[in-house]
């Protein structure tokens, strides 16, 4: 099955609607992350096919249940999963953060040869960016533990905001949540093509301040 096949009955078996513009855009995203890749060794997944199960539709798996307002993505990496989801919500605002510049350097490429107009990308540690305005949702895809992601993202988190934690098996790590935080749900995913455990954890806490 060409790539393209593969994210329209991904797509379909994930029950979610995304205009065949978008998804143009998310093949010419994966077309560049193959590109970048074979000079910056961006992600470790170089088949195609791989990508599309790997990366887009993991990443558009957990668009249902995430909420219309002002993302961060936390430990961005190749875009993953902030670009996709800003292909799929164009009305949404993302920002992408990592501290790794060649990775940044790529996605902001993307964002221009995409033409995406609701993305700001920066390259910075999470601990130490002060944006002015605060998230009212933080999302990370491997980025740390539950515990680490939340200690270290929580002075980004606007007052009534929530984070989204993707996960593979999440059990193990919700013990470690800090002082003052609650997890709201543990959502088992199911992304078409891929074999292995996927979870998204939705967690809030008291304040945007550390504990």
């Amino acid at each position: 099955m060409k790539p393209g096949e593969e994210l329209r009955h991904g797509i379909a078996m994930l029950g979610i609607t995304l205009s065949a513009d978008a998804q143009s855009k998310l093949l010419d995203y994966l077309a560049l992350l193959s590109k970048w890749n074979k000079v910056y060794n961006l992600t470790a997944i170089r088949d195609p096919q791989q990508m599309v199960s790997n990366h887009l539709l993991d990443s558009l798996a957990v668009m249902p249940y995430l909420w219309p307002t002002r993302w961060l993505d936390a430990g961005c990496g190749a875009g993953l999963p902030g670009m996709v989801l800003a292909v799929a919500q164009p009305d949404w605002q993302f920002t992408l953060l990592d501290s790794n510049s060649k990775k940044t350097s790529f996605v902001q490429q993307a964002v221009i040869e995409l033409g995406l107009h609701n993305v700001s990308v920066h390259c910075a540690r999470v601990e130490e960016w002060q944006p002015v305005e605060k998230f009212d949702g933080i999302i990370s895809r491997a980025f740390a533990n539950l515990g680490d992601f939340l200690r270290s993202t929580r002075h980004l988190i606007a007052p009534q905001g929530r984070w989204a934690a993707m996960k593979g098996v999440a059990e193990q790590e919700l013990a470690d949540v800090p002082e003052g935080c609650r997890i709201e749900r543990v959502i088992p995913l199911q992304v078409p093509g891929l074999r292995a455990a996927r979870s998204l954890v939705i967690a809030t806490c008291k304040s945007g301040k550390s504990s």
